[in-house]
Parts: C-alpha cells; structure tokens; sequence
C-alpha cells in the first residue's frame, strides 16, 4: 500500500501543494470561470464539506499579483492553457475573504468575530495602510479596522470594509480587483439559530451590495454559500449576476469527486477492494446530471485505511456538523411527514417542489420549504429521473446519509417520549394490563417513523426508548437464565421487575401464536430466574409480538 499524504482539513491551497498532498486537479475551474469574464458576479452553492473553500483558495492564488504561482500549478490541467495564464495568473489584486468562523450567541458577539477576521484581512494587506497612493481618509479607516485593541470601527465601516478594501487595492495597484467571498451565508444561518437574523441580514446585505453593486474597483466576484437565498434578500440591485446551483451543469464537476477521480485514487492508494463499499457509502450525490462522491467522506476513509489499516466504513460527515435539518422536520407536528420519511429509509424515493430560492428565516415556514433544505444542504439528492409537474424525485443518497437520518429519528423518538406523559402505559405494565397495552403501543407505534423494514432491532429500539428515563433500570439483551432475554425492566424501589421477550410475526393473523411463541421461550430458558434470585419479588413476563405497526401484548 502506498505512502500518500492524504489532506483531510487543509483548505489552503498553496498549503496544500507545498506539502507535497495528494491533490486531485480542479484547476480547470479557473478556465471554465473564465469564459464568461462579462459576468460581473458568480455564486456557487455547494453542500457543506464538497471543496468549496480548496476550490476559491485555488483561485485567489492563481490571480493574486502579489504571488508568483507557477510552481503551485505545475503539471496541472490550467497549466497547459497558456494563454489564460499568460493573461491572469498573478495579474490582479485579489481580495479572499471567508466568512465561514463569523458566529456567535449574540450579534455583538458575531459583530466582533467579523471586526476580528476583517482586522486580519487588513493586516494581511498591511502594505496599504501606508502607502500614499491611497487616499488618506481611507487609511484611517483602515488602520481603525486593522487595529483590535484600540481601533474602534463603526458598524457602517464594517459595512463597506470589504468596499474600501477594494478601493485602496485598486488604487494601489491600478488594476481593478478580483473579489472571492466563501461561505457568505454562515454568519446569516448562524445568526438565525441564535435570534439576531434581522441585524446579521442587514450587515451582511450592505456588505454585499456596497462591494458588488456599482463598485467601480470590482474587476469580477465569485461567492460560495451553501444556500441560494432570495437574491432580493442579501444581493439587492445587483447587476450581471449568474447562480450555481447543485441542479446546474457548469461547475459539477469541480466540488466533489466524479467517479473517475474516484478510481484513480483508490488506483493511486492501492484501495481498489474498497471500492465498492465507499461508493454504497460516500457516492449518490447527484449535481446537474453528474453523480458525485463527498470528497471529505472518501479522503478521511482513505487516510484512515492507510495509517489505521481500517477497512470498515465509518460515518464522517456527522461529526462536522448537529444535523438540525432533519431535526426540523422531525419536530414539526404541523407536517404529517411520517409515510415520507418512512418510504426514504427503506431506501425509495419521494417527489417533491423544491424551491431554491430561500431565506433562512422562512426555512420553517412550509413543508416545500424544509423538503428544500434537505435537498440542498445534501442531505437527500434527485434521481435521474426528470422533473414531472413541477416536482423533482428525491431519495436518501447513500449508506452514510442514511446512518444519520435513522440516528435522528431513534434520538427524536427518545427525546419525544422522555417528555411525554407515560404514567398509562406503566400503570398497565406493572398491572398486567396485556389488552390495554396492547392498545396503548400501538397507538404509539402508529405514531413513530419505522425503518430497517421492521426488522426485530426497530421494535426492540422502539420498546427501549419508551422505557427509558422514567427512573427505572432497563436492561437490553439481559443474561439470565439459560440465554439473554430482550428486555428487562426493574423498579429496585418496588422490589419489581419486567422480562420481555419480543417476536415479529410475518403475517397479522401469526401474531397470536408468536406471543405464546415468547412466553415458552421465557419460560424454557428461564429468564426470570435470575432476575427473582437477584432479589425482586414481582416478576411479570410479558410476550410481545410485533407486525409493521400492529402490536399484541400477553402475559404468564
């Protein structure tokens, strides 16, 4: 197996092929970019963790005139396109600018994360605080931007910070500027999550329109985001403006991995054995007419399987982010989504109207609306099917989107029922109610999102969750006797406890007969016995047989 170094986490560019990193090429960008130069302002939007910043980084040392980037872009693709290099790389002042780290739990908490990345972005162009081709009322507002200690900016100057960066930059250099904003709208999302939406909105849409709208010093702008928000939200008046979006075809091929780029890596990394598994994994997402592989799933499990030697699959993409989408949907009792979100985790599709023009104050504000988030944010990916009636063919793209979708279903479900109102339901456990608790779960089961097609570990789930948190010991899987029961459940106050044993039943008239199917095998394999010679008095069995969402309920 190769010695590669795999980059997971680098986002420079010039970092990155410094060292040395296994970098598929994406240079191609800057020449696709390009055949449009009229277009005065580019925004592309990505899922998170599809190579967004690489990608804008790539760009701004291509044309940033303080660099020499030849070597960087050596033995790549844009390499071979001399005349595009002749005429760009390293010939216009370039101004990059991220706004992905802008949050925080008030706006003038998040107002100074931005004073704070905006004073670095001065610094980084220090050499304009001093130069006497700028205009001196600039300077001082610059240096009052630069500095952090005793500077004290107004919220106006934050506005047009990134104007009157691009203003001095020209005047410098003489030559209009390139601007590369990434992840404009984190500090929106952010600030919506944490109840200042309306201010955030506000610094954010001057900051856009001062430096995109009429800006004399504006040689040509490309901006990342996540989401397309309304452009009369945030990009107000703005002229020559052209969007990406994940249904578009132009730039498909440059966030994320195609399944060629694919193979010549796990080719490179000798990996090929894997190759099937990471395609049910971290493959199925579908840009334009292109299906794509999460390039932070593959690389991170690539890097893993050289260093670790792992070969198993491991979920990577939850731990970058508290997949609050789908909790939204979940949490909304207005929307009857249940069938939807049960038909997704068996694996089919749903069609919907998506729209992708959003903002995020009404992300919640309609079904189409949160079915739109989900598609756009990549948690669900359209077929190849057409769109028909205004309504595009959704499906779940892969194994480990599907990970995280069935997670949060179990978590809602335990949150849901730890707040509900369960006194009925133990009330006739500890009673041997077996009618009335046959009623009662599956008036609770009716209510819940199966998946794993009901096999025997949704039900069990399903049963340790309404146990659970209620001040009682609940055991799963519980060695007594002479084998493990399912379920045990003990009130160490009362002296009492619970066994269950739990069956599935194929048809609905079958169910009877594996209930009693139950009760015998808690009888020959004694599971009780131990549980009674641990010191409970009050011992009940209970059968408990399960088809879809049907249940019966007997006891010894």
């Amino acid at each position: 197996m190769r010695n590669l170094d795999i980059p997971v986490g680098i986002s420079d560019f010039r970092k990155l092929r410094e060292r040395g990193c296994y970098y598929i090429d994406k240079s191609s960008l800057i020449t696709e970019l390009l055949k449009t130069e009229s277009t005065e302002v580019t925004l592309i939007t990505r899922p998170r963790r599809f190579g967004k910043t690489l990608g804008m980084s790539m760009l701004a040392h291509f044309f940033d005139i303080r660099e020499d980037s030849r070597e960087l872009f050596h033995g790549l693709t844009i390499e071979q396109d001399e005349e595009t290099c002749r005429k760009w790389m390293n010939q216009y002042p370039t101004l990059f600018f991220s706004f992905k780290d802008i949050d925080g739990l008030t706006f003038e908490a998040a107002r100074e994360m931005l004073w704070g990345r905006i004073a670095e972005l001065c610094n980084e162009h220090s050499y304009l605080g001093t130069s006497e081709k700028v205009l001196e009322n600039d300077r001082k507002v610059f240096a009052q931007l630069a500095d952090t200690v005793n500077g004290k900016p107004t919220t106006q100057q934050l506005k047009t910070s990134i104007l009157l960066l691009m203003r001095m930059m020209q005047a410098y250099y003489g030559k209009k500027v390139i601007l590369i904003l990434d992840e404009y709208d984190v500090p929106i999302s952010k600030a919506n999550v944490g109840g200042y939406y309306e201010k955030m909105l506000d610094m954010m849409k001057a900051m856009m329109s001062t430096s995109l709208k009429d800006n004399a010093s504006l040689c040509f702008a490309v901006i990342t985001g996540c989401l397309r928000i309304g452009k009369e939200s945030i990009f107000t008046g703005t002229n020559n403006f052209t969007m990406d979006t994940i249904s578009d075809n132009r730039y498909n091929e440059f966030f994320g991995f195609t399944q060629k780029e694919v193979e010549q890596l796990l080719t490179d990394t000798e990996c090929q054995e894997q190759a099937e598994m990471i395609r049910e994994w971290y493959d199925g997402y579908r840009f334009g007419n292109l299906e794509i592989y999460c390039p932070w799933d593959v690389l991170n499990y690539i890097r893993k399987k050289l260093t670790e030697g792992i070969d198993r699959p491991e979920n990577f993409w939850e731990h970058t982010s508290d997949n609050a989408a789908i909790r939204m949907f979940l949490e909304r009792t207005d929307f009857d989504v249940t069938e939807k979100f049960e038909r997704l985790l068996a694996g089919e599709s749903i069609r919907e109207v998506i729209t992708e023009n959003l903002t995020y104050d009404m992300l919640t504000s309609s079904e189409e609306n949160l079915w739109s988030l989900l598609y756009l944010t990549g948690y669900l990916t359209k077929t190849e099917k057409q769109v028909e009636n205004g309504k595009t063919e959704l499906r779940i793209p892969n194994a480990e989107v599907m990970d995280i979708f069935r997670k949060s279903v179990v978590e809602w479900f335990y949150q849901k029922t730890a707040k509900s109102d369960r006194s009925m339901l133990f009330t006739a456990l500890w009673n041997g109610e077996e009618e009335r608790l046959t009623e009662l779960l599956s008036d609770l089961l009716f209510d819940t999102i199966s998946f794993y097609d009901y096999e025997e570990n949704f039900y069990h789930a399903f049963l340790v969750g309404l146990f659970s948190s209620a001040g009682y010991i609940v055991e799963s899987n519980y060695e007594n006797g002479l084998g493990r029961s399912d379920i045990v459940m003990k009130d160490r106050r009362n002296r009492r406890a619970i066994v269950i044993e739990v069956k599935i039943a194929k048809t609905e008239k079958q169910m009877e007969e594996k209930c009693q199917e139950a009760l015998l095998q808690i009888k020959e394999k004694q599971y009780a016995r131990k549980v009674e010679r641990d010191g409970f008095r009050k011992v009940l069995w209970y059968g408990i047989a399960f088809y879809k969402k049907e249940c019966i309920v007997r006891k010894n």
